[in-house]
């Protein structure tokens, strides 16, 4: 398994989210997902501050900005962009990066979320990197191996509270690239998981549920385990480690069944079937400034029927003293709840 990934692994390519990671590094590459390059770097404000200079509007999402700032900063050269599915900034992204003479490879979560639509998708997409179906089903096969321990730590998360909320976050968030190594990233999952193993439990009073896109705002987790509560479910990191690939037959059954991308009605579903298995007491929604998914909120909010509080980051990566007033309301108001039952 060592040996396949040391012979695959080669020229980097950026990803502006999860694509299908399994035909990149068939063909050779090395993914590099530039959101995570982007937040967890020292210097991440000048990524910003960098597009800001280069023409960016002051009131585009931060995320799209620190991604142009990564790409540029860190000189890579071809990117896959998500046009469709994800981010609606992406399409004009892609065309400045293109004007920088970055080769800009397409890639369509499609609207119409049939198994007939996601399968024409994909193979268009190996069609265009010339990989077979076998060859990307092998190495499929190999990233689910890996995939699996982070699920295995996700599980440990809300049934022996061993894991703390960022730990959750952070193990999964990483699988959208792998951090550019798959085998050494399949190391430190195995020997996370063995070390959480052996760890005491620690159980917090109040369970809650992110749901959004991975924050900002990285601090939110540690501050909402001072307050006696932990993310015992991160909505959106979890499908990166793709939980029910186990069950799919094939690469298009496991992107079809990749919630993030698809309609709303899709996605919730989960998050209550996730929401009653974890016994979650209350809801944090996050939500990025001058992204269009904020509207979903609306939805959520409908659907969803437990307390639900929602937060809005911007270009900070930590809480701003509001944020964390307005958190541990919360949390307040759900120890209540609970102490009344």
């Amino acid at each position: 398994m060592f040996a396949f990934f040391e012979r695959s692994i080669m020229k980097k390519i950026g990803l502006t989210t999860t694509v299908p990671i399994e035909v990149l590094i068939a063909a050779g590459y090395t993914p590099v997902d530039l959101n995570n390059l982007f937040i967890t770097s020292a210097d991440y404000l000048a990524y910003i501050e960098l597009a800001e200079k280069e023409g960016f509007p002051k009131s585009t999402c931060a995320w799209t900005k620190g991604i142009y700032g990564a790409c540029i900063r860190h000189d890579i050269k071809e990117v896959i962009g998500v046009v469709e599915g994800d981010c609606s900034n992406t399409k004009a992204l892609i065309e400045v990066m293109k004007m920088k003479g970055i080769e800009v490879y397409p890639f369509a979560f499609p609207q119409e979320h049939t198994i007939e639509a996601v399968t024409m998708s994909i193979k268009t997409f190996s069609k265009r990197f010339e990989i077979d179906e076998n060859t990307v089903e092998f190495t499929r096969k190999h990233l689910n191996k890996i995939r699996a321990n982070a699920i295995e730590i996700d599980q440990l998360t809300y049934d022996t509270h061993k894991v703390t909320g960022f730990e959750n976050h952070l193990l999964q968030l990483c699988l959208s690239d792998f951090n550019g190594n798959p085998e050494a990233y399949e190391a430190l999952l195995t020997q996370k998981r063995d070390e959480i193993s052996k760890r005491q439990e620690n159980p917090k009073m109040i369970r809650l549920a992110y749901i959004g896109v991975p924050p900002m705002t990285g601090d939110l987790f540690d501050f909402v385990e001072a307050l006696d509560a932990r993310f015992v479910y991160n909505e959106v990191q979890r499908e990166f480690a793709f939980p029910r690939a186990g069950q799919a037959k094939n690469i298009y059954e496991q992107y079809f069944d990749y919630t993030y991308p698809y309609e709303l009605d899709f996605r919730i579903a989960e998050i209550v079937k996730q929401i009653e298995a974890r016994h979650v007491h209350g809801i944090i929604h996050y939500t990025q400034a001058f992204c269009h998914r904020a509207i979903e909120d609306i939805v959520l909010r409908d659907r969803l029927k437990i307390p639900m509080l929602t937060i809005e980051g911007d270009k900070l990566n930590t809480m701003d003293a509001r944020t964390k007033l307005r958190v541990e309301a919360f949390v307040d108001m759900i120890c209540e709840i609970e102490a009344d039952k």
